[in-house]
């Protein structure tokens, strides 16, 4: 017998009825990430229109618009620092400039994403030292990345660098904002399918390359930065069928057996869990509480 079974057994009959209906609670809140995990995964007879209509963000067009976007100048447009003061994207000028896109309440793929960014940083930090550049994560997510939201996630994965700012856009400004950079995002029952990119900005404000994937390696941005850095032009990127094989959109988890994205319901089951757990301990002391104020009185009388 577990020492779950037996703390349960433990209960008074009142409360073993709350905690398994708390623990039925858990199941189907499981039973409905099963049906978001098989709502996401293609059906196998569907054939391919329907892989590509379930998929939601196509790969090949997320990267044209991404390269797209080379060569552009980003226009104005005025952010939210994570103490809700105004920044200006044009503030940035005049050194070259990292941006990546991110929505908070990702649990896996963004937070693993800018943690490899950090690293990524602080390692070019030993070539070039620091305020050479900057960086710059925006969340797209609006109105739910909030300066509050960006600063607790900057917090989450250690993120402290002066020159690293974590910004958040209007709601009205999300759509023109995300297409200036060429980042494409689509939601879904998991979150978000959206490219892993991290755009290279000059010191002119125009976007110069996008590197992509969600561990970015120092090289990746080493390279383009020397030569940023030294005012030089950078040369072009392989083919675009290259970079789609190298790109991976979606911000869920990758099933290697299978070969396709699927949703990731562990932290459902470990929250439901901790919550009925909980449950179970407030109900043990509320009893408690409740039999030693009749003692008391018992006593008293």
């Amino acid at each position: 017998m577990s020492a779950a079974t037996i703390a349960l057994s433990d209960l008074p009959d009142g409360q073993r009825r709350v905690v398994r209906a708390s623990g039925a609670w858990a199941l189907a809140i499981a039973a409905s990430c099963s049906v978001l995990a098989a709502s996401a995964a293609p059906a196998e007879q569907a054939g391919s229109d329907a892989v590509a209509t379930t998929t939601a963000l196509n790969a090949d067009a997320a990267v044209r618009a991404s390269q797209a976007a080379v060569g552009r100048r980003i226009g104005e447009h005025t952010l939210l620092d994570r103490d809700g003061r105004a920044v200006r994207l044009s503030s940035y000028r005049g050194k070259p400039l990292l941006v990546s896109f991110i929505y908070t309440g990702c649990f896996q793929v963004c937070p693993t994403g800018t943690r490899a960014l950090h690293q990524a940083v602080r390692a070019l930090e030993k070539r070039f030292g620091t305020g050479r550049y900057s960086v710059v994560s925006i969340g797209f997510n609006q109105p739910a990345d909030s300066p509050a939201a960006m600063k607790a996630f900057a917090a989450q994965n250690g993120i402290d660098l002066p020159h690293w700012s974590f910004l958040s856009p209007p709601a009205s400004d999300v759509e023109a904002l995300t297409r200036d950079f060429g980042f494409s995002f689509q939601a879904t029952p998991a979150g978000f399918d959206h490219v892993l990119q991290v755009t290279l900005v000059d010191a002119e404000g125009r976007i110069v390359r996008q590197v992509y994937g969600g561990e970015v390696a120092p090289d990746a941005l080493g390279e383009p930065l020397t030569l940023l850095v030294a005012s030089q032009p950078l040369p072009l990127q392989s083919g675009l069928a290259e970079l789609i094989d190298r790109v991976r959109i979606l911000c869920t988890v990758y099933d290697p057996r299978t070969g396709t994205y699927r949703v990731d319901y562990s932290l459902a089951l470990e929250v439901a869990g901790g919550l009925t757990f909980a449950i179970a301990m407030f109900l043990y002391l509320l009893n408690e509480w409740r039999l030693r104020r009749a003692a008391r009185r018992r006593s008293q009388a």
